[in-house]
């Protein structure tokens, strides 16, 4: 493939369905445009035939996906755990999902607030063969992190439903404000994004409060059992672990569509996404953030009832070439065939392209280890080498997890290895004006697609969680070392993802892990919640956090509780 120059191409629909997916977060950010959404989704979905059982994704959290662990990784079944998130119709899971969205109701209680509060959805319609949903989502939280005080407020809505047996549609808003510790409001006035959410709309007034919005919005449609459908804005996660160093939903929401096959013992997943850059040049104040695509394909082989492997492979691409001319499609990424990557060695793209491995075997039932390995960039004299060469990019994700440690019932529990060489996931300098910035970063909206970590990194983490009845409990721990740049010096170390590799910033040679500013990191949590409602996991939640980032010179600590009344089904991380 060859950059087009200022000619435009126009392959319809590629080209328009790319344009619309790439405006769906402005869509989505207005209240008018919403409803508009939700009126197409009907019509769209009231024309469709009913085939098989009801299907619809369960929204992925990894609090709630743990409490599945007896059945995901039980040696007898044959499961596909690595896609998330998961659909929820799969008959290993329906009885579980049912049971886990059930805990606490009491189905004597006849009072209608009581009911609402504790039993249903806020507004719960069933007729015959469609159904719909709505619930208010509240945040509130209240905290002191090292004596300041510390606060979230978060006001949001859910609105989801099936029509006939394989329509799901879902839709949720938040508008929030908070003031959080002092290291993550550090990370959002570097990036200028809420991590994991949206832009600070507060970022170019000085001061601790943050204000933000958040939305998602899903259609899902499963003609048959073999095949699944989705058209949204929301994220993906692919891996077994508690971070992905493939696809992670650690970055914000990002348009896509998603086509997943099932066929016997193979799962396959072929995505394409509209990302942006708000930190990129732009053109113009009127054409927005600096805009990129994604295609994303991933294969699931379950060889038998205990071992797994995946191939994973992923293409981002800019709009726009240097010299600001807008791109045509190029047809090679409407192809839902995966291994793109020789294709665009041999095509001379100046596109950023990498290939992926996972694998999975349940060593004992409920218990299984994991793996993952992403490939940036190869050059078989580099990668044998010892020489740090810059172009020696790839990750590696080693883990344990399982259920009912000690044969104690929900005692669920992971163990997991995360390191990735200096500049893995960046790419080579592509941005205006000569700035020390890569579109083609494997990242989107100023995070990173994969680890949170970006690169240049080690992690061990651990999680120990354990439920009973509506209480549960949780620790985690993490232990890091990565290398930051240097104030006051230009070289890029390799952590930053965001600056290109190929400049006379970097180092061609002699790159090892942790150089740079050397900063071993330390985290503690612990949580402790009661569930009030399941239908949209509201909860009493209490929480605590022991943070430690030192340096050679400096140390940096957190002491960080908050309390407070919290719901829906969402990772937001704070172990960065």
């Amino acid at each position: 493939m060859k950059t087009r120059g200022s000619t435009k191409e126009y392959f319809f629909p590629l080209d328009f369905s790319f344009y619309f997916l790439s405006r769906i977060p402005y869509v989505c950010g207005k209240i008018r445009q919403m409803r508009f959404f939700l009126i197409v989704s009907f019509f769209v979905l009231t024309q469709v035939q009913n085939l098989v059982a009801q299907s619809h994704p369960q929204p992925y959290s990894f609090h709630f996906y743990q409490k599945l662990s007896r059945d995901v990784y039980n040696k007898n079944t044959r499961f596909h755990s690595s896609l998330k998130p998961f659909i929820a119709n799969d008959s290993l899971l329906v009885h579980s999902v049912d049971s886990l969205l059930s805990v606490g109701v009491d189905s004597s209680r006849s009072d209608w607030i009581k009911r609402k509060l504790f039993n249903e959805h806020l507004i719960d319609v069933r007729r015959g063969d469609y159904m719909a949903y709505v619930d208010f989502l509240p945040d509130f939280l209240v905290g002191n992190a090292d004596g300041s005080g510390t606060w979230l407020n978060t006001r949001g809505f859910q609105i989801g439903g099936t029509i006939g047996k394989n329509f799901y549609f879902y839709t949720s808003g938040f508008e929030n404000q908070g003031r959080f510790a002092d290291y993550y409001t550090n990370y959002i006035n570097t990036t200028r994004v809420v991590p994991g959410q949206f832009y600070d709309r507060n970022a170019h007034i000085p001061g601790p409060t943050k204000d933000w919005s958040y939305v998602t919005a899903l259609i899902s449609y499963t003609p048959s059992k073999y095949i699944n459908i989705t058209l949204g804005q929301d994220k993906n996660f692919i891996g077994d672990g508690y971070r992905s160093m493939l696809l992670s939903d650690y970055s914000s929401n990002y348009p896509f569509l998603k086509l997943t096959g099932n066929l016997g013992s193979v799962q396959y997943m072929a995505m394409w996404a509209a990302l942006q850059e708000p930190n990129g040049t732009k053109f113009s104040y009127d054409s927005g953030n600096r805009r990129k695509g994604g295609v994303f394909h991933y294969l699931d082989w379950n060889v038998n009832n205990r071992l797994s492997l995946g191939f994973f492979d992923a293409v981002i691409w800019s709009q726009y070439d240097d010299e600001g001319n807008k791109r045509g499609f190029d047809w090679g990424y409407a192809s839902p065939i995966i291994f793109l990557r020789p294709n665009e060695a041999t095509s001379g793209s100046p596109d950023n392209a990498a290939m992926g491995l996972t694998g999975k075997y349940e060593i004992f039932n409920k218990m299984a280890v994991y793996g993952q390995f992403f490939l940036d960039e190869f050059q078989a004299k580099e990668f044998f080498s010892k020489a740090g060469s810059n172009r020696n990019k790839y990750g590696i994700q080693l883990g344990l997890r399982g259920a009912d440690l000690l044969k104690v019932n929900s005692l669920n529990y992971l163990l997991e290895f995360n390191t990735a060489k200096p500049y893995t996931y960046s790419s080579r300098k592509s941005d205006l004006n000569d700035r020390d910035f890569s579109m083609l970063t494997y990242g989107h909206y100023s995070e990173p697609l994969a680890h949170p970590y970006g690169a240049n990194f080690r992690e061990l983490v651990g999680i120990l969680s354990w439920s009973k009845h509506q209480l549960d409990l949780q620790g985690q721990f993490n232990l890091a070392k990565y290398g930051l740049d240097r104030l006051n010096e230009a070289t890029n170390y390799g952590k930053n993802i965001y600056r290109p590799y190929n400049t006379q910033f970097s180092r061609s040679n002699g790159n090892f892990l942790g150089q740079g500013n050397t900063t071993a990191l330390a985290y503690l949590e612990g949580t402790a919640s009661y569930l009030l409602n399941p239908k949209y996991n509201l909860r009493l939640e209490l929480k605590g956090i022991l943070r430690n980032e030192k340096q050679s010179i400096t140390s940096n600590s957190t002491a960080w509780v908050m309390f407070g009344l919290r719901s829906s089904f969402r990772n937001l991380y704070q172990d960065f």
